[in-house]
Parts: structure tokens; C-alpha cells; sequence
């Protein structure tokens, strides 16, 4: 539990601790641009980071509904949900979290060492995601959600497709429990 509060104070209770400072200022000027960086992570899910996405997925919530809120004043918010960028993310700022439970490490395992073999050597460029915030910035109409990267791109697109065949598989059981 102490992991996972940790996750959700730097993730979420931060950013919105962030918002409710400048939020003020921006109803009275009557515009603003709240720009919460979230992840691919927000969207899709990992195994082994599931505390992350919770987190990121929080965010996203937290963004959209923001956004819907404070439009009228001028105010928009955006989700900006990076994919994987060579920054030290997986290397030595990882917090990892002691292995407890063996039955996890055939799952596991390969996804650790995926992600330290990929630490440096991710696909994105963080100078090109700074030119990418910036374009974001200067957007007269920025998106709710913006992702960043090929990767990003990718596994939401495949997952918005496993989205909409499971909501086709499974309409008639969603729409039977209407009255009438």
C-alpha cells in the first residue's frame, strides 16, 4: 500500500495539487492552458508497472473530466501521454518494487529485461517531444489527449481495436439490461 501511495502522490495528488494552484488565475483571466503529462501508460496497460498505470490512468480521468469543466473559462486541458523516450524513465530512477511472489517471474522476468535492455536506447527522441510540447502550447485548439511517439501510436491504435471487437462481441449482453 505504501508503494502504491507513493505512485498516486507523485502521479496524481501532485499534478492536481499543481492545478488547484494556478487553476484560480486562470478563471480570472479567462483562459489557460493545463498540459498533464500522463503516458501510453494512461491508456494502455504493462504488466509489472500496474501501480504506474493506475496512476497515469487517474490522470487521464482527472484531465478529461478538468477539461470539461473549466472550457467555458477559456481553459483547456491536455493529456499528453508519451510512449517510450530515451530518458533514464527505465534505468536508475525506476523505483522497482522487491519481488514477493515467485509464481510472478515467468511473467516477469522477460519484461524486466526487456525494459533494461531497452533503457537508453528507446525509440523517441525527448528533444523532439520538447518541440512536440511546444507545438501543443501554441495550438489554438489543443487536443484532450495528445500521444507522443510511434510506440504510443501503435499499441493505442491496437487496443482501440481489441476495444471495439470485445464491445461487438459482447453488445447484446450490454444492451439487455435496459427496461422494456
Amino acid at each position: 500500500m505504501d508503494d502504491l501511495q507513493r505512485q498516486f502522490a507523485a502521479n496524481v495528488f501532485g499534478p492536481v495539487a499543481m492545478i488547484k494552484a494556478v487553476l484560480p488565475g486562470m478563471r480570472t483571466r479567462r483562459r489557460g492552458h493545463i498540459i498533464n503529462v500522463t503516458s501510453m501508460g494512461g491508456f494502455i496497460t504493462m504488466p509489472g508497472i500496474s501501480f504506474y498505470c493506475g496512476s497515469k490512468f487517474a490522470l487521464e480521468g482527472l484531465s478529461e473530466a478538468l477539461g470539461k469543466e473549466v472550457a467555458s473559462f477559456g481553459i483547456r486541458v491536455t493529456a499528453l501521454a508519451p510512449g517510450q523516450f530515451r530518458t533514464d524513465w527505465a534505468g536508475r530512477s525506476m523505483d522497482r518494487t522487491p519481488r514477493s511472489i515467485a509464481d510472478y517471474d515467468a511473467v516477469m522476468d522477460p519484461i524486466r529485461a526487456a525494459r533494461q535492455t531497452k533503457s537508453g536506447n528507446q525509440p523517441g527522441d525527448p528533444r523532439k517531444a520538447a518541440q512536440a510540447l511546444l507545438a501543443l502550447v501554441d495550438a489554438e485548439n489543443p487536443p484532450v489527449r495528445l500521444f507522443l511517439g510511434e510506440d504510443a501510436l501503435g499499441l493505442v491504435d491496437q487496443k482501440l481495436g481489441r476495444m471495439r471487437d470485445e464491445i461487438s462481441a459482447w453488445e447484446a449482453l450490454s444492451r439487455s439490461t435496459s427496461f422494456a
